[in-house]
Order: C-alpha cells, then sequence, then structure tokens
C-alpha cells in the first residue's frame, strides 16, 4: 500500500543511523519482545531499543550485527523498560525481514 507524499522537512526530521548490537536477550514475561543493547556511536552511545521480532527471531539473529536504526523516535515504555529507537527492516507478507549493514560502516554513520 502507497503511503502519502511527505515533506522533506519531515523526512529531515528522521535520524537513521547504523547501530551494532552489542547484546540481545529475551524479555522476561513477554511472548514478543527482545531487549537489543545499541552501540550507536558518539552522538548517541549505547542504548536500549525494543523490538517485537521475538516470533521470528532469536537473540543469536542480532547480537554482534550491524543493523539500521531510528535513533532519535520518542522513548516508549514497554514492559517495563524504555525503548529508546526502532530497528528498521523490511516486510514481507508480515514478516519482518532483518537488513544487515556492512560491518565497515563505523557505529553511528548517518543516512541521508
Amino acid at each position: 500500500m502507497k503511503k502519502p507524499n511527505c515533506l522533506y522537512e519531515d523526512f529531515s526530521k528522521l535520524d537513521i543511523r547504523v547501530g551494532e548490537v552489542k547484546e540481545a536477550i529475551l524479555v522476561e514475561s513477554s511472548k514478543k519482545l527482545i531487549s537489543l543493547m545499541v552501540d550507536m556511536g558518539e552522538d548517541y552511545g549505547v542504548v536500549e531499543i525494543m523490538t517485537g521480532m521475538q516470533e521470528w527471531y532469536g537473540p543469536e539473529d542480532f547480537k554482534g550485527k550491524k543493523f539500521l536504526f531510528l535513533a532519535n523516535l520518542e522513548p516508549k515504555p514497554m514492559m517495563g523498560r524504555t525503548s529508546n529507537g526502532m530497528i528498521m527492516a523490511t516486510d514481507i507478507d508480515g514478516k519482518p525481514i532483518l537488513n544487515t549493514v556492512s560491518d565497515d560502516l563505523p557505529n553511528g554513520t548517518m543516512v541521508r
């Protein structure tokens, strides 16, 4: 489904960065959430980001890998924790597909 156009000014508010998952654990008492500790580089440091992908992926699918993250998403409380961003993924028939990025890209590299 095609989404409506957005203004460049709206797009420019998004801070999409390369982040490296240093730690990934299943969130106790949740059937959906995985907690990711993500090194987002100098500007953000290491932040906790929650993902609801437990149905499709385990912690081992994230740990030690680099992905794109929306770094400046408003913090959101989830299961007694706070998610400070969102992992970017593609979607095929309702399943999120993880997209790793090159290990050569430094943590915190901005997407433009």
